[in-house]
C-alpha cells in the first residue's frame, strides 16, 4: 500500500491517465502520417531531423567502416604484391627467351647454308636477387642471394632480361660473389651475330662501354652489330646478347681497330638476375619442376 500511496501523491491531479496519453499520441501519429502522405507537408521537418542525426550516425558507424577499410586495403595490397611478383618473374623468363631469337635466326641461316643441323642446348635458369654492390669504382663486383646449396658454382653465367651481366667468381654456401662484364679484369668470348666473327670483349671500368681490342683493321664489323656469347670457354652458353657495337675506328698505322660496344644490360641498374646452368653443368635440382613462373618464384630451376 505504501508504494501506491507515494505514487498517487507524486502524480499531478491534472495529468491524464496513461491510456489516454497513449491514445492521444497514437492519434497524432496517424494524423501526421495521413497529412505527410497526402500533401508531403513534413518533408522539410524530416530532412532537418535527418541532417541533425547524420553526424551521430557517422560517429557510430565510423569504427565499423574503418575496420572494413583496413581489411579490404590489406587484402588488396597483399593480392597486388603477389600478382606483381608473379608477373615480374613471368616477364623476366619471357624476355630471357625472346632475346635469343635473333641469334637463333642467324645461326639457322648459316646451318641451312652448310646443310647441317645441331640440337640446341636447353639451359636451366634460376632467379636471384642482388644483395649488395661493391662501392669500389675500379671493381664492379656484386653479391647475390644464392650459394652452393642452390647449385651455384664458380664461373657460372649471370644474365638479366636484356643480356649478359657477368659471372660468379666465388660461390659461398648461402650467397655468392659475381663480377660484371664491365670490370677491367673481365674478358668475354663473343661473336658478331651478323657473320659469326669471333673475338673478345673486355671491360673498361665503365658500365656503358666494352672494348674489342683484338680485331684487325680489315675485320668485317660495323656499328649496330649485335655481339652475342660464342660459347667458347664453357662459362657462357652460346647465343645470349652481350652488347651493341657503337664505334668502329680503323687506324691505318695500327694493326687493330678501335672498337667499342654498349652492353645490352643496364649494368648499373640491374636488381634481379638469372643464373644459368647449361646442359654440361650439374643441375641444381634433378627433379626440377616444369617451366612455370610459379616454380621459378619458389626457387626451383626451370628449362629455358
Amino acid at each position: 500500500m505504501a508504494p501506491a500511496q507515494a505514487e498517487s501523491r507524486h502524480r499531478s491531479p491534472n495529468s491524464p491517465a496513461l491510456g489516454l496519453r497513449f491514445l492521444l499520441l497514437a492519434g497524432l501519429s496517424i494524423l501526421f502520417l495521413v497529412i505527410d502522405h497526402r500533401n508531403n507537408h513534413l518533408d522539410a521537418a524530416r530532412k532537418a531531423i535527418g541532417a541533425t542525426v547524420y553526424p551521430l550516425r557517422v560517429v557510430v558507424d565510423a569504427p565499423v567502416s574503418l575496420w572494413r577499410w583496413v581489411v579490404d586495403t590489406t587484402a588488396s595490397r597483399n593480392e597486388l604484391r603477389l600478382e606483381n611478383s608473379r608477373l615480374n618473374v613471368e616477364r623476366l623468363l619471357t624476355r630471357a627467351r625472346l632475346q635469343r631469337y635473333a641469334a637463333l635466326e642467324a645461326e639457322n641461316t648459316r646451318l641451312r647454308t652448310m646443310l647441317e643441323a645441331t640440337a640446341r642446348v636447353r639451359d636451366r635458369v634460376r632467379i636471384a636477387e642482388i644483395m649488395s654492390v661493391s662501392s669500389n669504382p675500379f671493381r664492379h663486383v656484386l653479391v647475390v642471394d644464392k650459394g652452393t646449396r642452390d647449385g651455384v658454382f664458380d664461373g657460372q653465367a649471370l644474365i638479366d632480361a636484356h643480356g649478359v651481366v657477368g659471372q660468379i667468381i666465388e660461390a659461398g654456401v648461402l650467397s655468392s660473389q659475381g663480377i660484371l662484364i664491365s670490370d677491367p679484369d673481365h674478358a668475354l668470348p663473343v661473336e658478331v651475330n651478323r657473320n659469326g666473327l669471333r673475338t673478345i670483349a673486355v671491360g673498361t671500368g665503365e658500365f656503358d662501354r666494352l672494348v674489342l681490342p683484338f680485331l684487325p683493321n680489315n675485320a668485317d664489323i660495323r656499328e649496330g652489330d649485335l655481339l652475342v656469347t660464342s660459347g667458347l670457354g664453357g662459362a657462357f652458353p652460346a647465343g645470349y646478347p652481350v652488347a651493341i657495337v657503337n664505334s668502329v675506328i680503323r687506324i691505318p698505322q695500327e694493326p687493330f681497330a678501335a672498337v667499342s660496344a654498349q652492353p645490352s644490360a643496364a649494368l648499373n641498374q640491374v636488381r634481379e638476375i638469372m643464373l644459368i646452368w647449361s646442359a654440361i653443368d650439374e643441375p641444381p635440382d634433378e627433379g626440377a619442376a616444369a617451366d612455370t613462373p610459379a616454380a621459378v618464384a619458389s626457387g626451383k630451376t626451370t628449362g629455358e
